[in-house]
């Protein structure tokens, strides 16, 4: 196992199980204790608090490092160690609030309602992970620990980059709608209602959706419906310009033809079709998918004196055989100077879009040295989507979402299937320590860049591949996104209210964001592994898995009982919480009482009758005691009444916006988790940081490339050619 020397001491909390449950698949010992254990074999040191919350309960982290100067300790909290904010309550919800996250899901003529289960709190259990292996590394390195600290409202922030950059660049806001993603100037509906349950289906803009497109239009045709997508110029179809009437046209000509389909014709024919669609899977039938069953992804264990399925192997490691002599010997090149954690770390960056360029991002602002492989013949979706009015079709240049997704990184145009592109990506293999792609599987075969034919020459070569459902299985070559994730997992499922139909969980990516993360910390295990055996090591993640692992206390409970099922911002795991309005409009507040306790708190500190919550939690006792909180918190300012709550030791959190987010919180401006960078064709502007903040070695963004703005220092300063064949190079075309 790639890190089978490290030691891995979890203080007991509720944040940190899949950080360590990460770790653990990677080869750490871990080790839970409920007080500090001695210290003297211990690597790792992480804990579900707060730094100032540890020290009220005497536990210095600062101290235990002096002691141990190699040791790396990591928090976990709702708001991080430091601020006006470290000291408050909070868990799911409430951090889901702070984030801006949870305004973002659900229906509009309801509050807001939170994503299935702990979706906010595994993501920041996942970064802790990332931001332990980035200290780790280093730590190979100096030979120093430091802490890394991890707050959930700010991972869960990081999701939130469309709705920054639109309110920045445009001052608009991204409403919340149950069945539409918001994509900037489009909404786009992507929950259908089928016979007998729903599907996840959306119009993918140009190429990337062209033949899905096609396809259903065909299957629409042989049904002989009348609808108007017959005609369209499905490669020139723009997501974010199709007018709101013509819209409309077509969604209701898609309504009627997923009324019409059962979930057994969206999963069988539509599959074999290739229309971009998938069923909303309840947990049982997630138990049974052949992709999971193919990939090993169960396994068998006793709970409750029952056999149950239980999330195993969703991480794919090859490690590969050890190297010859020769083969392990270094490339000599070596990147500019950059300080971080990952310094002198070498990425050749093959990917696109959100998972791979969030994975890549996060280590160029930590210091690698990152090569981004691009072609204005197959640009990325994120240099073509025009969102904000600074934006123009045909400019690959001014698009603020790469400019978020790519900082740091070295941009090198070059067209992959030009015949010359081998004369600078053989040396660029051969430098590089790493190489990230999310292709489709089979597409880097295709071109001989596959991992298998890459390892012949470079046997102590890392890859990483993400894809929608992992490199193998019955799933491997299908059309995959998030939603795709979020719908076959069950969060799309268990998200909503229990007498609606289900709701997108978030408004924005997750998957995309979460895949990021085990990425990092897996690419690093590697590094550390080949620093220790010479051998190199593919790694194979699914969107598809990660999401199924969130989803593990639903499928316990659809073998255990009771049946899960959608149940708004209720959560069987917490006393009781909600989400009430405040004054003004579209204000809200989020309020979880863990105990009895809190909840005479609250009577006492609201002044006012509220009904009594019993054991038996019956549906209308909720609902009265909703009415009358909601009767007292539509007459307060959300804010003033988060910090009351929160002083008498009741979570609380305000509903977000972005604005709030940008101009009202101190607590994300001061860790900072936005930077302002200076991009050359859209000017300064507010990016997000990554969220893994390393006290000793913090990441220092630098702003995004131009489309090939590298190739004459990485053809003639990295890889040394004479003018006259990097001009050659030139007038070959290669540089397209």
């Amino acid at each position: 196992m790639m890190l089978s020397g490290l030691h891995v001491v979890e203080l007991a909390g509720p944040f940190s199980q899949t950080c360590v449950r990460i770790l653990a698949a990677l080869g750490a010992r871990v080790t839970r204790a409920d007080a500090l254990p001695a210290l003297t074999d211990v690597d790792v040191l992480v804990a579900s608090e707060s730094v100032p919350v540890l020290q009220a309960r005497r536990l210095s982290l600062a101290a235990l490092r002096e002691t141990h100067p190699g040791l790396i300790t990591a928090t976990i909290s709702p708001f991080g160690s430091e601020g006006p904010h470290a000291h408050y309550r909070g868990a799911e919800l409430v951090c889901a609030a702070m984030s801006g996250v949870l305004r973002l899901s659900g229906d509009a003529d309801r509050p807001p309602v939170k994503e299935a289960l702990d979706a906010c709190v595994f993501h920041a259990s996942a970064a802790a992970a990332a931001g332990i292996m980035l200290a780790y590394w280093e730590r190979t390195r100096s030979g120093q620990g430091q802490h890394v600290d991890i707050a959930i409202q700010e991972v869960a922030t990081s999701r939130l980059t469309n709705a920054l950059l639109l309110w920045q660049f445009d001052r608009r806001k991204l409403e919340r709608a149950s069945d539409q993603l918001r994509y900037g100037r489009a909404s786009v509906r992507c929950l259908w209602q089928l016979q007998d349950g729903y599907a996840f289906h959306t119009l993918m803009s140009g190429r990337m959706g062209a033949e899905a497109n096609q396809a259903l239009v065909a299957w629409m045709d042989e049904l002989q419906m009348d609808h108007p997508l017959r005609d369209v110029d499905w490669l020139a179809y723009d997501r974010s310009a199709l007018t709101a009437e013509t819209r409309a046209q077509w969604e209701s000509a898609l309504a009627g033809f997923f009324r019409a389909r059962t979930q057994q014709e969206i999963a069988i024919e539509g599959r074999r079709r290739g229309i971009n669609a998938a069923v909303v899977q309840e947990p049982a039938a997630v138990l049974s998918d052949p992709q999971l069953a193919a990939r090993g992804f169960f396994r068998t264990e006793q709970r409750a004196g029952r056999s149950v399925q239980v999330p195993h192997e969703f991480l794919h490691v090859q490690l590969a055989a050890a190297p010859a002599r020769e083969a392990s010997k270094r490339a000599t090149l070596t990147p500019p100077s950059a300080a971080g954690a990952l310094s002198h770390v070498k990425v050749l960056d093959l990917s696109w879009a959100l998972v791979g360029s969030l994975t890549t991002k996060a280590l160029a602002d930590h210091g690698a040295c990152v090569i981004k492989v691009e072609s204005a013949q197959r640009p990325c979706l994120t240099r073509v989507d025009v969102q904000v009015s600074h934006s123009t079709r045909g400019n690959l240049d001014d698009k603020p979402w790469y400019a978020h997704l790519n900082t740091s990184k070295l941009s090198l145009q070059l067209d992959l299937k030009h015949p010359d592109a081998r004369t600078l990506l053989d040396p660029l293999i051969a430098w590089a320590d790493v190489i990230v792609e999310n292709f489709s599987p089979g597409t880097l075969d295709k071109l001989g860049l596959g991992y298998h034919a890459l390892h012949q020459r470079r046997p102590d070569l890392i890859m990483i591949s993400a894809s929608a459902y992992g490199q193998t299985g019955p799933l491997a070559h299908s059309w995959g996104v998030d939603g795709t994730s979020a719908a076959l997992s069950s969060r799309t499922f268990l998200t909503g209210w229990p007498d609606r139909g289900p709701s997108l969980p978030g408004a924005v990516p997750y998957a995309d964001a979460v895949v990021p993360q085990v990425l990092i910390a897996t690419l690093l295990a590697a590094l550390v592994a080949r620093e220790q055996t010479g051998r190199g090591s593919y790694c194979d993640v699914s969107m598809y898995e990660l999401s199924v692992l969130q989803m593990e206390r639903a499928l316990l409970a659809a073998q255990l009982g009771p049946t899960p099922a959608r149940s708004g911002n209720l959560d069987t795991s917490v006393w009781h919480q909600g989400v009430y309005p405040t004054r003004g409009v579209e204000r809200w507040i989020a309020i979880t009482l863990d105990s009895r306790i809190d909840y005479s708190c609250l009577t006492a500190l609201t002044g006012v009758h509220l009904p009594d919550l019993d054991e038996s939690r019956a549906p209308e006792q909720l609902a009265a005691f909703d009415q009358a909180l909601s009767e007292f918190t539509r007459e307060q300012d959300d804010y003033a009444l988060m910090h009351q709550l929160q002083m008498a030791g009741i979570a609380a959190g305000v509903v977000q916006d972005v604005e709030d987010l940008l101009d009202r919180d101190p607590t994300l401006r001061a860790r900072p988790a936005w930077a302002k960078l200076d991009h050359a064709a859209l000017g300064p502007f507010e990016h997000q940081t990554t969220p893994h903040h390393l006290m000793r070695t913090p990441s220092q963004p630098g702003p995004a490339p131009r489309l090939g703005q590298h190739n004459r220092w990485v053809c003639k300063d990295l890889l040394q050619l004479d003018d006259e064949a990097y001009a050659q190079l030139e007038r070959s075309g290669v540089f397209r």
